[in-house]
């Protein structure tokens, strides 16, 4: 089981490096379909595994001048707080119960479906935002936009461990149409990573993270990450993100199913 698991974890690598889309969106699916992991164990164990991976691309974006931090802090007034009461919550409720359990498998399947949704829309929504400046949010409205964005992604992101990669994405051309895509997967990935590591945080507090499976998980991906990345620019990208709105369909159906 555990060279399955080095298996998976690269796989799911190469696609995001390859795609860009967030490895919740993959992983969490993977683990509950494929080996039947409990669903809030899942979630917890990728929040972990986001939390390790989004630190270094956070490093990287860093060093290339491509991370918004203004806004970061935004969404970050709106995640942190979220997750935190999301958190507090999933104790109350019992995270590992029966009713938990089914409620994180349809908050998964809702995630994963606004993925697919994030995958095919954001550059249309883009252009259609360039065109229509008189449709952009200025000011205060885009600061509490921006907030309330980071809270909705917050209590997703802890229920589900998905949301921070194309979902978050796709908000931030939403809101900043005139960030470069280079700015926004930087700054998609630095806010994702306190708010990843306060979740995790929260799914050890609550028992629901499995560290063998994490560690196995991670040994696969770094090396799938870095070849998916490399050969990134071979591969055409619509190509790519049909194959994967496709995949993360049909799972989203076998987990409502």
């Amino acid at each position: 089981m555990t060279v399955s698991y080095v298996v998976s974890g690269f796989a799911v690598g190469l696609l995001v490096g390859l795609t860009g889309v967030g490895g919740g969106s993959l992983m969490t699916p993977l683990l509950t379909l494929l080996f039947g992991i409990h669903p809030s164990v899942a979630v917890g164990t990728d929040l972990a595994f986001a939390s390790a991976t989004k630190s270094a691309g956070t490093l990287a974006h860093r060093s290339k001048g491509t991370v918004r931090w203004d806004i970061v802090r935004r969404l970050s007034y709106g995640a942190l707080p979220a997750a935190l009461a999301a958190t507090l919550l999933l104790k109350h409720f019992g995270a590992v119960s029966d009713g938990i359990s089914l409620l994180i498998r349809y908050s998964i399947a809702i995630s994963v479906l606004l993925t697919v949704s994030a995958l095919l829309l954001k550059s249309k929504l883009q252009v259609w935002l360039n065109a229509h400046p008189e449709r952009q949010l200025q000011g205060t409205a885009l600061r509490n936009a921006t907030i309330l964005a980071g809270a909705v992604l917050g209590t997703l992101v802890t229920i589900s461990s998905i949301g921070a990669g194309a979902v978050g994405a796709t908000l931030l051309v939403l809101l900043y149409p005139r960030l470069s895509p280079a700015e926004v997967a930087g700054t998609d990935i630095a806010y994702a990573v306190p708010l990843t590591a306060i979740a995790a945080f929260g799914h050890w507090w609550l028992g629901s993270i499995n560290w063998e499976l994490l560690a196995t998980l991670l040994l696969g991906s770094l090396p799938g990450i870095t070849l998916g990345s490399l050969a990134a620019r071979a591969v055409p990208e619509k190509i790519l993100r049909g194959l994967l709105a496709i995949t993360l369909t049909s799972v989203a159906v076998k987990l409502i199913w």
